[in-house]
């Protein structure tokens, strides 16, 4: 359990990829010529799911490491599986239908606001107690 949160970052890299990967292809499939970021409906989501996971992951992965240093090793890892599955659901949904990210997207939050809450108090009782 103490690498999970190892396991969780590269399976998150990997989701960074994939989001890379499939604004790529929709630059492709519905010609949308760098650096444009508009055009196609499916284009658009396509592109909004690249950038709203990236900045997700800005903010998720200081409080999994903090978590995982400071006292939560193998809960911030379970908590950033949670996050990655509801991420991956939200991109999903999103690329398919953007009213329907909602429910991936409160999943995610669950995770990242556990992480949060361990890395806080890892962090305010290592400085307290020394």
């Amino acid at each position: 359990m103490t690498h999970l949160p190892a396991l969780v970052t590269l399976l998150t890299v990997f989701l960074l990829f994939g989001t890379m990967w499939a604004v790529g292809h929709a630059r492709g499939k519905y010609n949308i010529k760098a650096p444009a970021i508009s055009g196609d409906p499916a284009f658009e989501r396509t592109y909004r799911v690249q950038m709203n996971t990236l900045e997700s992951t800005v903010m998720f992965l200081p409080v999994l490491w903090l978590a995982a240093t400071y006292g939560f090793s193998g809960w911030a890892g379970i908590a950033g599986l949670v996050w990655l599955v509801g991420r991956v659901w939200y991109a999903l949904a999103y690329l398919k239908d953007a009213g329907k990210r909602g429910p991936g997207f409160m999943v995610a939050m669950v995770g990242w606001a556990a992480l949060l809450v361990m890395a806080s108090i890892g962090v305010v009782r290592v400085m307290l107690l020394g």
